[in-house]
């Protein structure tokens, strides 16, 4: 997808959005009607900025040179997409993701996005879902396994895959369970353990629980991750090693629900022109959400 800076916008263009609220993050993107990337923008999504999805939404819009005004759709997508009032449609985040890895890897055939609770594998074929396995009842297989170390390590989560990588040997973490795993842990240090060598034990640990869940579906290259654990370069090689093929990232893992909530919003809008209808909309105002909507098909 190309990136470009938008100023005023002209007269007749068509603008896109796609807002994901995940669990830790919420994230939007901006296109245009010629998939130009416009503005992304990230943030904690928390109690708070869960109910304020409109201070994202300007953020990104101040970006772009844009208002809400100019939007012609909008797609919600993640666990908080009913609390978006100034969305016009709600789509599953599989469905989203599954279409926003595949605009940046048009071979991709699954797709493993870990997030900060869930772990979610999906099979792709011709830019659609086809099918999916999730982990969303343990912490063990998600990016809170590695919170939970991290703040029991006294390391920030950004530094350990660095950290990983120095490893001279690779500790086997004998427990899946985050409560079990973490006294593991405090057990191995207090024996006078590294924490490099301790930390590469978890990454494989995390990433043998993954791996095994995406064999349910049966992995086919090429595969993509993508979710916060994407950009911890220890769990990247990691997952390389337990599923035995290449593993490919996107420049920006974070975002690909977002974008594929944004594309999912232009060829509806396209769909709907090209027959003549016209897409009902929301009200275009930045508010915040006090109520839940019912989920639209």
């Amino acid at each position: 997808m190309r990136q470009s800076v938008s100023g005023n916008p002209p007269a007749g263009a068509l603008y896109f959005a796609g807002i994901d609220i995940g669990s830790t993050m919420t994230k939007v993107v901006l296109t245009d009607e010629h998939s130009n990337l416009l503005a992304v923008v990230k943030g904690p999504t928390g109690p708070e900025h869960r109910r304020l999805a409109n201070e994202v939404m300007r953020q990104a819009l101040e970006h772009a040179g844009l208002s809400i005004g100019d939007i012609s759709y909008i797609v919600a997508t993640g666990y908080g997409r009913l609390n978006v009032p100034f969305a016009d449609r709600q789509i599953t985040e599989l469905s989203c993701h599954a279409r926003g890895v595949s605009s940046l890897f048009p071979k991709v055939r699954t797709a493993i996005d870990i997030g900060g609770q869930d772990a979610k594998c999906m099979r792709i074929a011709n830019g659609r879902l086809v099918d999916f396995v999730m982990n969303d009842r343990c912490a063990a297989g998600t990016g809170r396994f590695l919170e939970v170390t991290a703040a029991t390590l006294g390391i920030k989560l950004e530094d350990m895959g660095a950290m990983s990588l120095r490893a001279t040997r690779r500790i086997k973490i004998s427990s899946m369970c985050t409560i079990f795993a973490q006294q593991e842990v405090v057990a191995l240090l207090s024996q006078g353990e590294q924490p490099e060598n301790v930390l590469a034990g978890l990454h494989d640990a995390l990433a043998s629980r993954v791996a095994a869940l995406a064999r349910r579906l049966g992995i086919e290259p090429d595969v993509v991750l993508t979710g916060g654990v994407a950009k911890n370069i220890g769990m990247v090689k990691a997952m390389r090693q337990s599923l035995g093929v290449e593993v490919l990232v996107p420049e920006e893992p974070l975002i690909t629900g977002a974008l594929g909530a944004a594309i999912l919003a232009k060829e509806a809008y396209a769909r709907a022109a090209a027959a003549g209808e016209t897409l009902p909309a929301k009200s275009r105002r930045l508010e915040e959400a006090t109520f839940f909507s019912q989920e639209q098909p």
